[in-house]
């Protein structure tokens, strides 16, 4: 208690000085007094026995700062003395400050927005309880090709056998597009078919009603039938957040169900989803009792048992379903369920080349901001050079050399501080602008907020950075003898060839640390270029492409290629200005709908993508025929089922290897009942998914000969695009397009458009997205390398001031004086750049994944680079040698 009240006394007296200093003034003069006095009762003069009153106490200001010291702090009392200080300092030399926080905000905005980027996507903490112990689980073959999905046969057996789980789940999305009906409209909505143990499995309950009712999944009546769950989201858009939800009944895709539960805000399953959630119960059917190709397959997620790690989880699963795999009749199945697959949940969420792309990303903005903190070191040396007649002053007046540092390491904290301000500001202009300008393809969603940990991360760079470009300024500054600071003749007095030698070798460091982002930047711009000019054996120019979002349930009953598709495109073609126009469920490098078939054709199996189109396709994008034709007017619900393959399916699946034009001709996968599809012609390899990849096994079927009793009819027909090659200017199609859209189907109104152009402009995807931001670091990186050999050089001529002018009364030409800091900018940035080379040729490993058409040690690229930065660097350096050259000399020796 004692402590405590003296902790408090000394803080009241820290917050209140002047208060506690008056009454010990009054109270030392009265002690000053009765001394007095006594010297005078003794026989001294008023005067000596004052003199002998103070020097028996030890000195008044002495008395006083023991008096401070013990009622007071001192160490933060010195700290506020020192920040007042610094700040002092600092706004009279406004410029400086200024070069500085600006100069340590760039490279803090760049850390801070991939960090930003880092923590949401690769470290934001899922909303479940234990959530480290959350596994997916997956089936695939002996080459490791995953399967999308797990039959319920297969799950149920792991429930049954597995040890090392206390409980599974699992869960799939709606077929389709899916669409809540709302007051005045319907909303397009993500449906999600669940296990209705799932959420009390991950340890999430609603906000507002209950969970599904945990039960054992069986074949016969649920206790969750028709009931439903709303996302956060979802009961706000649709229902304005309407509290009496609960217990009313909603229509999905024409069916009704009852909300009994609104999720917490921000929940999410599966993550990152398109658009607001519902979540129904999983309902087993006389499907899910048989292993077969169309049967159902789900999702599954599971619980680790305590004490038991993903490794041994991953032996036990291979060995129950390598039993499970022997009971499959079908070999095609065997071989393609094999083995069992167990991944952390965390680890599903985001991709491997996401991953490595942010985290790419993550060490180009480190090197930024290392950048960054050699400039402002650089900056703070030079500063305290010319404070070393101050910082003498201060030595020989009593101060300490820990004083000396402590000041200095105040003011990088006051100016890192400051930079970390204006950089948190730029980094969240900088999360906004990824996330607005993101590929369709890298679904990130990136909240642009700070929270908790980003806090904690922006505390800890603004004290690392305060460190690093403060600590070695101050200790020079601190070690330096005070004797020859006092006896300089002024205040541009130079600082000695060790410093001016440590400044040279930070400038080559900027120099070759901007080089190796430069260089990685022009990989991915060259990258970039080569992509665009890759042949991909389609037309793009003057298509334009609407992405509907087709409510399949308002067709239930009906033929949608006669109701609906085929009056739609009479309609489009006699549009002014239509020269063809066609539907194909995804057109080439889209992104909005892709279905996969597992197949088994000549003895070999492999995935494949199936895409639906409409005989005008070949005449909107020009495909090219590597034999046989595509599809054509005759072709028709009523004519042989027929499909076309590209050439990438035909090498596989061929029955002569030799010659996969071969396998024309053949038949595969039953489009009707007991009539299996032919294949007709054999179609150049396109770009698909992404430009640059090579091309995947496709097959296209023909839309007119889709019909209700097909089966591939569902799958075909719930999403389309409409491609429309235009004779005028795409943009001004969509009005009239929209409009014809919009009487087919209200819900059409909602279309996205995209020429095909910047469809495939999308398709570059994390190479477009990390050539982008690299620009970004790379010029940052070489303004800053750049504005620091300038600095130094500006500052080199006006320490040697007066030895230029001597020079010059000597006679040495002008030209010799320009030359004199021309080469010695030129050293350094020949050091630096031979040294970023180096760092250029060991880290372009690092892009290499991202590379394309250029080779990760590219030299036209590196010279390419190494001359922009070297042309930057000397035209730098000429304006501060042009004005050593410019000298006058009279006035050069006149002003020392």
């Amino acid at each position: 208690m004692h402590r405590l009240r003296a902790l408090v006394v000394r803080v009241f007296a820290l917050l209140h000085p002047r208060g506690a200093d008056a009454d010990f003034a009054a109270e030392l003069e009265s002690h000053i007094a009765m001394h007095t006095e006594d010297g005078i009762r003794a026989g001294l003069t008023p005067e000596e026995a004052r003199r002998r009153a103070l020097v028996e106490l030890g000195g008044a200001e002495q008395v006083r700062q023991a008096f401070r010291d013990r009622r007071t702090l001192p160490w933060i009392e010195s700290l506020v003395q020192d920040l007042r200080y610094g700040v002092r300092g600092l706004r009279r030399n406004l410029g400086f400050t200024l070069t500085v926080v600006l100069t340590l905000a760039l490279g803090i905005g760049a850390a801070t927005a991939m960090l930003t980027v880092i923590d949401h996507v690769l470290l934001r903490p899922l909303p479940f309880r234990d959530a480290g112990r959350f596994v997916v689980m997956n089936e695939h073959g002996a080459e490791g090709r995953v399967l999308l999905g797990v039959p319920w046969l297969d799950l149920q057996q792991w429930m049954a056998q597995s040890r090392s789980f206390s409980q599974f789940a699992f869960y799939k999305a709606m077929s389709g597009r899916n669409f809540m009906e709302e007051d005045g409209g319907t909303m397009q909505i993500e449906g999600e078919l669940v296990s209705s143990n799932l959420f009390s499995m991950l340890g999430v309950s609603p906000t507002l009603g209950r969970n599904f009712i945990s039960e054992t999944m069986g074949f016969g009546p649920s206790e969750n039938a028709n009931m439903a769950i709303l996302s956060d989201e979802a009961w706000k858009e649709a229902y304005g957040a309407d509290p009496a939800i609960l217990g009313k009944s909603i229509r999905i895709n024409k069916k009704s169900y009852v909300v009994v539960g609104v999720m917490p805000p921000g929940f999410e399953m599966p993550f990152d989803s398109s658009h607001p959630q519902v979540w129904t119960t999983i309902t087993l059917g006389s499907e899910d009792r048989k292993r077969q190709y169309d049967s159902p397959n789900y999702s599954v997620i599971a619980r680790l048992r305590s004490g038991v790690d993903i490794e041994t989880a991953q032996a036990e699963m291979s060995t129950i379903q390598r039993r499970i795999a022997s009971e499959y009749t079908d070999p095609r199945f065997r071989h393609l369920r094999s083995d069992a697959g167990v991944i952390p949940y965390a680890d599903s969420l985001v991709a491997a080349d996401i991953k490595k792309a942010l985290l790419a990303l993550l060490a180009a903005a480190g090197v930024l901001w290392l950048i960054a903190a050699v400039n402002a070191t650089n900056l703070l040396l030079a500063r305290g050079a010319a404070r070393q007649r101050e910082i003498g002053m201060r030595g020989a007046l009593g101060a300490t050399r820990l004083r000396v540092v402590q000041q200095f390491l105040v003011e990088g904290l006051v100016l890192s501080g400051a930079a970390t301000l204006l950089g948190t500001g730029l980094a969240l202009g900088a999360v906004r602008l990824i996330r607005s300008v993101k590929p369709l393809h890298l679904d990130l969603d990136l909240s642009a907020h700070v929270n908790q940990t980003i806090l904690a991360m922006l505390c800890a760079l603004t004290l690392i950075t305060a460190l690093v470009s403060s600590a070695w300024p101050a200790l020079l500054a601190a070690r330096a003898p005070i004797e020859p600071a006092l006896k300089q003749d002024g205040p541009h007095s130079g600082s000695g060839r060790g410093q001016h030698r440590v400044r040279s070798v930070m400038v080559a460091a900027e120099v070759a640390l901007s080089l190796m982002l430069l260089v990685a930047c022009g990989l991915l711009l060259r990258t970039v270029y080569e992509l665009r000019h890759v042949s991909l054996g389609y037309r793009t120019d003057h298509i334009l492409v609407a992405h509907l979002a087709i409510p399949s349930y308002q067709y239930s009953g009906e033929n949608m290629v006669v109701d609906l598709y085929q009056p739609l495109l009479d309609r489009v073609r006699h549009l002014r200005g239509v020269g063809a126009a066609g539907f194909m469920s995804e057109v080439p490098l889209g992104q909005s709908f892709n279905i996969m078939l597992t197949l088994y054709m000549n003895g070999r199996s492999s995935t494949a993508t199936m895409k639906v189109a409409s005989p005008e396709i070949e005449k909107i994008f020009g495909f090219k025929m590597a034999v046989g034709r595509f599809f054509n007017d005759k072709d028709t619900a009523a004519s042989e089922p027929v499909v076309v393959v590209n050439e990438a399916f035909a090498r596989l699946h061929s029955p002569n290897p030799h010659d996969p034009n071969s396998i024309v001709g053949q038949t595969f996968m039953n489009l009707r009942k007991n009539a299996p599809a032919r294949i007709i012609g054999v179609i150049d390899d396109e770009g698909q998914m992404k430009v640059g990849d090579p091309a995947q096994p496709e097959v296209e079927i023909c839309l007119p000969q889709l019909s209700p009793d097909s089966s591939m009819y569902g799958p075909a027909t719930i999403a389309m695009d409409l491609a429309v090659r235009t004779e005028r200017a795409p943009a001004s199609m969509i009005p009239d397009l929209r409009s014809i859209l919009r009487q087919a189907n209200p819900e059409f109104a909602h279309a996205t458009f995209d020429t095909m152009n910047q469809v495939v402009e999308d398709s570059f995807g994390s190479q477009r997205l990390a050539a982008h931001i690299l620009e970004i670091f790379g010029a940052s990186a070489l303004l800053l390398s750049i504005a620091g050999l300038y600095g130094l050089l500006a500052w080199v001529v006006t320490q040697r001031t007066r030895e230029m002018g001597i020079r010059i009364a000597l006679g040495a030409q002008r030209r010799n004086l320009l030359w004199l800091v021309m080469r010695q900018a030129g050293g350094m940035l020949l050091v630096g750049m031979a040294v970023g080379l180096g760092l250029a040729w060991l880290t372009a490993r690092f892009v290499r994944t991202y590379l394309y058409g250029v080779s990760a040690h590219d030299g036209w690229t590196m010279a390419l680079a190494a001359a922009m930065l070297c042309a930057s660097g000397l035209l730098a350096a000429y304006i501060p040698a042009r004005r050593a050259a410019r000298v006058d000399p009279i006035v050069a020796l006149r002003a020392e």
